[in-house]
């Protein structure tokens, strides 16, 4: 009776976890009148600067995180230089980095009052702003540019590892000279790995809200909390929201367009094939340039953020309130272990449904959920707390606001409908991995299922679910977004922390939490770099 329940009770659960989706697209039914008034207001004000500063911040860190991450990628994996091998891990450090610690970096450094404008005055005896002002879009662009730029290097660089040799080295016994080849060749054969990394790139943008607040500038993301938490008006919300929800869904089409055209086939055998089929050797001039474009998007969007904030650290270390961060960081270590197991679990019971009862209901309860990552945070948040609203004024005995937003179930909710997709993924390439012969075999033997899933598939599952714990674990640590809304009382978190302390100006108190951010942040890092390394 269970077995034939199980694929109802997986679309049920696909269903609890695109409930925030669901609720936005009901929240239209409710458009009347008063509805239209809201619409129409924001049209005449706030929705064209929202509308205009977000395109532009896109399109600006479209060709940011395009141009970074294609040349990284073409001198990693085309050219042999001094420092190659460090350059291929180290450009993924600023992965590490959430792009709102970032921003208060740069932000205090080179501010007005900032240490660098203050020096330069004291030594040269200048008056005024020395530099321009910093808390704007261009401001964003940077941020955001150095930030993402990885998406675009690690799979233009997978591309060009896995396809680029062979042919460039038949364009080369053809005459081409080198940089016809990687113009005609090389770049193309990329193309499709960067529209997928751009289109992830602009999915982050669009669900930060961290940097937009703090620097000020008015995108959906930051207009969805202005007009749900300061004019206390859910249409207004539930309308910039679903604006939101449906570029990105058009962003996720177009990365999993891009993605159908990766169609990766590494040729073994063929790699060791000619002298040309290895990296070009440079010297010179040309190894000096290329050694600069590799280094330069790691200092931008590691270590100077990184010293920027050791600075106040150290120069407020005695000031440093070590018993709230204990505090703090017990609450994020708690939310973000039981986040994670949870999603973890829900994972692995997808993805062993998906293989032992393929069908419309296991596909349909896998791809539902495989939505959740690309919806932003400030989406999940109206959506969750939509019906919230709803069945609150239908049913005002009811206490189901309690325990959605002054209990963890409401932040674990929210949680699980945007980081299971992340653990489902790891789960999924471990199960490719895996010959369905395995299965076979066993259900000869009599193993058939909790038996199947505990004595074959976990074994050789292990590696693949670890991986999913940690990349769960850290991408909640960093959560901001819904985490500022939906935290129990008196459970701040390490990220809504630093976000306070750095919107007060609190520098020294805010660096701390946040470089404890950037070191959980290099844990799957390390794990990514490895993967790169054995392939």
């Amino acid at each position: 009776m269970l077995r034939k329940l199980a694929p109802a009770l997986l679309l049920l659960l696909a269903l609890l976890l695109t409930l925030p989706v669901l609720s936005l697209g009901l929240s239209w039914l409710q458009f009347d009148a008063a509805a239209r008034d809201v619409l129409a207001q924001m049209a005449q004000t706030v929705l064209p600067d929202y509308i205009f500063t977000t395109l532009l911040l896109c399109v600006c860190v479209a060709v940011g995180v395009a141009v970074v991450g294609m040349g990284t990628a073409c001198a990693v994996t085309l050219f042999d230089f001094p420092g190659r091998r460090f350059f291929e891990w180290a450009l993924l450090l600023p992965l590490a980095m959430p792009a709102y610690v970032v921003a208060y970096a740069y932000t205090d450094f080179f501010q007005y009052s900032g240490p660098l404008q203050v020096g330069l005055r004291e030594a040269f005896g200048w008056q005024g702003r020395v530099f321009p002002e910093v808390r704007n879009t261009g401001g964003a662009i940077w941020v955001f540019t150095f930030s993402l730029y990885p998406y675009v290097y690690l799979l233009a660089r997978t591309a060009l590892a896995e396809r680029a040799v062979q042919l460039m080295e038949a364009a080369r016994l053809l005459g081409a000279p080198l940089s016809r080849r990687i113009r005609e060749v090389a770049l193309p054969l990329a193309r499709p790995a960067v529209a997928a990394g751009v289109a992830l790139a602009l999915m982050e943008t669009l669900a930060d809200f961290g940097v937009a607040s703090y620097l000020g500038i008015q995108t959906f993301t930051a207009g969805i909390y202005k007009a749900w938490l300061a004019m206390d008006n859910r249409i207004a919300a539930a309308q910039l929201a679903t604006v939101l929800l449906a570029t990105v869904a058009l962003l996720l089409w177009l990365e999993h367009r891009a993605q159908r055209r990766m169609r990766f086939t590494t040729l073994q055998g063929q790699r060791a094939g000619a002298a040309d089929a290895q990296p070009t050797r440079l010297r010179g001039a040309r190894m000096v340039q290329v050694v600069l474009v590799c280094a330069l998007p790691i200092l931008m969007g590691f270590v100077l953020p990184v010293l920027f904030m050791l600075r106040p650290l150290i120069g407020g270390w005695e000031q440093l309130p070590w018993g709230a961060f204990l505090l703090w960081s017990r609450n994020s270590v708690w939310l973000a272990s039981l986040s994670a197991v949870l999603a973890t679990a829900l994972a692995l019971a997808l993805a062993f449904a998906q293989r032992t009862r393929p069908g419309w209901v296991t596909r349909s309860a896998v791809q539902l959920t495989s939505l959740g990552y690309a919806v932003p945070g400030a989406v999940i948040v109206v959506g969750l707390l939509l019906p919230v609203g709803w069945l609150q004024a239908a049913w005002p005995e009811a206490s189901l606001a309690y325990w959605i937003t002054a209990t963890a179930l409401g932040i674990v909710w929210a949680y699980l409908v945007r980081f299971t997709a992340v653990a489902l993924q790891s789960v999924q390439s471990g199960y490719s991995r895996m010959p369905t012969s395995l299965d076979d075999s066993a259900r000869m033997l009599g193993t058939t299922g909790a038996a199947l899933a505990r004595r074959v598939h976990w074994p050789l599952l292990r590696r693949s679910t670890w991986a999913a714990v940690l990349l769960v674990f850290v991408d909640v640590m960093k959560e901001l977004p819904a985490t500022l809304v939906l935290r129990p009382f008196n459970s701040d978190t390490l990220a809504v922390v630093t976000y306070q302390l750095a919107r007060d100006e609190r520098l020294g108190e805010a660096a701390l939490p946040a470089l404890t951010l950037v070191l959980v942040g290099l844990l799957p890092v390390i794990l990514l770099s490895r993967t790169l390394r054995r392939r």
